[in-house]
């Protein structure tokens, strides 16, 4: 019974070295972890709303990102408490549109947001506040080729002021909470399969 309590050196090695090669072709297959996406919420100066500078990449070409962005169906899927988002004006030519959001409360109370995009496809989006109850909401996106077009560096500005009876402080929490559940969940909607096969020039 020795043997079975007591391997021998050579046996022991052989295990090792078999061990380590199957840890080693673990560690190697194992997905790299993605980066974080970067946000920065700060205090508007002549609000009491925030001003949100927020950025990530995304491994899918500009044309694919682009066609998320602008899908309002499938803004509720990816943006943190948005309940509905419907076009209700837009431009035949594809320039600009109208549309109407409407979040579910959380820490505020339920928004209904109408706001106008205008549109460089596929590079910049800015958008501003027609209506609603926010006091202000303007800002852009733009999105910017990297790796040859394969992928795409997205950046997003904003000042958004709540509705009156919203502390700025408790506005502010709550965009550092969802900007980066949203960015994350854009990210994956944009790398599907699907979404970069239907991006075109």
């Amino acid at each position: 019974m020795t043997w079975l309590s007591r391997p021998s050196p050579r046996l022991a090695a052989i295990s090792m070295m078999t061990l380590g090669g199957l840890a080693g072709q673990a560690l190697a297959e194992a997905p790299a972890p993605r980066p974080a996406p970067q946000v920065e919420v700060t205090q508007d100066g002549h609000t009491a709303g925030g001003v949100i500078k927020a950025s990530i990449d995304i491994d899918a070409p500009p044309e694919a990102v682009w066609q998320v962005l602008v899908n309002c169906a499938a803004a509720p899927r990816l943006m943190v408490n948005l309940k509905t988002c419907r076009v209700i004006d837009r431009d035949p030519a594809g320039h600009w549109d109208v549309r109407e959001t409407i979040s579910r409360g959380a820490l505020l109370p339920g928004i209904r947001v109408v706001m106008r995009a205008d549109y460089d496809r596929p590079n910049t989006i800015r958008f501003h506040r027609v209506d609603g109850d926010l006091r202000v909401l303007e800002g852009e996106w733009r999105l910017t080729s990297i790796d040859g077009g394969a992928e795409t560096h997205l950046t997003y500005e904003s000042r958004v002021a709540g509705p009156f009876a919203a502390p700025g402080f408790l506005l502010r929490g709550v965009l550092r909470h969802d900007m980066p559940v949203t960015l994350v969940n854009l990210r994956a909607a944009c790398e599907t399969p699907t979404a970069v096969a239907t991006a075109h020039p």
